[in-house]
């Protein structure tokens, strides 16, 4: 059995010829013919070369893995139960799913506040990022979550202002933070920035700090589609100079004059790459200073899916420096740029990469060591998600990392406002009504909680908002069947391996196995399952039985003897 589906892809805009009849090892047709024209990845390449390394069309997607892990969030499952309630009083009355509390605290001192936990790891230079910000930010503000800046947009902003090598000023950093600082309110939600190497040298941090008034920053190891930095395609010859210039590696080279005479022709997009990381203990520490030092309140580090010894470092690194938060995200997540084939085949998956962080992070904590709140991320999308990755990781894990997922509501949303304003509405939308009050079921409440001032919520941000809010409902009622009523009292009992091999990676106990203690006692009644007036029952019909034993036993023992006449 093959976990992989190599050699054709929707992602890389590839098929098979015969697609039912394929070798399984390569991905190849079982039989390739002289007159196919190269619909399958290699015959793509065969013209096209590394131009096919990515998912396609480049800058206007997200494109996350296919390939199949032996195990993953499907093989656990969420256990409820028919008895009591924790954090909320035992009573049918009260402990309904709109009284759960799914609001979490981040950071050393607690401060970071959100009422879901849901964090967009990281949205960076990419078109699509940029195309979809309003949305995301103003709807990721309103449900009073958290949003993160990506790498390199100081770097790509052509209109940054750099002086002595350290950007001044960004009017593409400063409308991000901006959008989402407007509408945030009742002191919910963050907005983060985050560097890699060249934002790093930039300064791109320090500027944020200083200038925008952030207050959380992130240093970025990597993410959970690529081991690489990250990269971007570049459809103009000045532009790619100009990023050639600040540092940045652009592939080919846009100075040489072949491939100026070329560009337009043979191919039309530059490839722009950030550079690896080299990270150590010494470093990390110090740079975690500087951003404090900096004005920085809240630190974060963003690690993604390498060997389980690099997780080692970033749970160790973020206790000696005491890092507020640590997000760790698995192979298998989505992005718009990662090249096809490494998104699929590197990596530690989401689900064995979080079963390894919370044994390292317990591991710390069993010793009284300090330990930053967790944030998971790879993959997830919905309410199941959230409860597994956060009932696996208790009580570590704070909240989750989603963004190929809200950046789809956001495009929905926003595409159904372009719809609606040229009167064009697509079929499949049509029977819920015309207006954005009869299509957006959330439209009319978005707009009397947050519209006020002029201010206008954008129909992708409602479309971030409604998705939120399907989620938080979802999450309440997962938790309102488990009887928890708060996201603190998740533990890891919440959830059960459906396979042995499931158990066995997280720890998590196999669903034949878990209550088998509590189920012997409340068998052999030594439990509390039983009532009272139960074991009242049972005493009044086993009582009878055992008297009549008794009688039985009277009527079988020796007469006593007779007295002796008297002579």
């Amino acid at each position: 059995m093959s976990f992989s589906k190599p050699n054709a892809s929707v992602a890389t805009r590839t098929k098979n010829r015969t697609p039912n009849d394929r070798t399984q090892a390569s991905g190849m047709c079982s039989v390739c013919v002289d007159e196919c024209p190269g619909y399958c990845e290699i015959g793509k390449s065969a013209f096209r070369a590394s131009e096919n390394l990515y998912p396609q069309p480049f800058g206007t997607i997200t494109a996350g893995a296919d390939k199949e892990y032996p195990v993953d969030f499907s093989h656990l499952n969420v256990m409820g139960s028919a008895v009591g309630a924790v954090g909320i009083e035992a009573d049918s009355d009260k402990a309904i799913f709109e009284n759960v509390n799914i609001e979490t605290r981040l950071g050393r001192d607690k401060g970071i506040k959100l009422k879901l936990p849901i964090v967009i790891p990281g949205l960076g230079s990419t078109r699509v990022a940029k195309t979809h910000w309003d949305g995301l930010a103003i709807g990721s503000a309103i449900s009073g979550t958290s949003l993160t800046i990506g790498e390199n947009v100081g770097g790509m902003d052509p209109n940054s202002q750099i002086e002595n090598g350290k950007i001044t000023y960004c009017p593409d950093i400063e409308y991000r933070v901006k959008t989402f600082q407007e509408w945030q309110s009742d002191g919910y939600g963050l907005i983060v920035m985050q560097e890699n190497v060249e934002d790093s040298r930039l300064g791109v941090l320090e500027y944020g700090i200083n200038k925008l008034g952030v207050q959380a920053v992130e240093l970025k190891w990597g993410q959970g589609a690529k081991d690489i930095g990250g990269e971007v395609k570049i459809d103009n010859l000045d532009k790619a100079r100009m990023l050639r210039d600040r540092g940045y590696i652009v592939l080919p080279d846009p100075y040489d004059g072949n491939v100026s005479t070329l560009f337009g022709k043979a191919f039309k997009e530059f490839e722009r790459h950030s550079r690896i990381g080299m990270v150590n203990e010494e470093g990390f520490v110090k740079r975690v200073e500087e951003l404090r030092k900096a004005g920085a309140k809240y630190v974060f580090l963003k690690t993604g899916a390498y060997r389980p010894a690099d997780l080692a470092r970033a749970v160790r690194y973020c206790s000696v420096a005491g890092v507020d938060v640590l997000t760790v995200d698995g192979a298998g997540g989505g992005t718009g740029m990662s090249p096809w084939h490494m998104m699929n085949e590197w990596g530690v998956p989401t689900l064995y990469i979080a079963a390894l962080t919370y044994n390292y992070v317990h591991k710390l904590a069993s010793r009284g060591q300090y330990v930053p709140d967790i944030i998971l991320a790879g993959g997830f999308a919905f309410e199941d998600d959230i409860f597994k990755a956060i009932a696996l990781g208790a009580p570590y894990v704070k909240a989750v990392g989603m963004a190929r997922s809200p950046l789809c509501a956001a495009h929905v949303g926003k595409l159904i406002g372009e719809q609606l304003k040229n009167n064009n509405i697509d079929k499949t939308i049509e029977p819920y009504g015309k207006t954005m009050d009869e299509i957006f079921v959330l439209a009319a409440k978005a707009k009397r909680l947050f519209g006020s001032n002029g201010k206008e919520v954008p129909p992708g941000a409602i479309g971030v908002y409604s998705y939120y809010q399907r989620l938080s409902q979802g999450l309440r009622q997962l938790m309102c069947g488990s009887r928890k009523f708060a996201l603190e009292y998740m533990t890891r009992n919440d959830i059960t391996a459906l396979t042995k091999e499931a158990a066995e990676v997280t720890g998590i106990k196999y669903i034949m196995d878990i209550d088998m203690e509590e189920a012997e006692q409340i068998l052999t009644g030594k439990g509390k399952a039983v009532s009272k007036t139960a074991k009242a029952v049972v005493k009044q019909k086993v009582k009878p039985k055992i008297k009549a034993k008794v009688k039985v036993k009277a009527k079988v023992s020796p007469p006593k003897p007779k007295a002796k006449k008297k002579k």
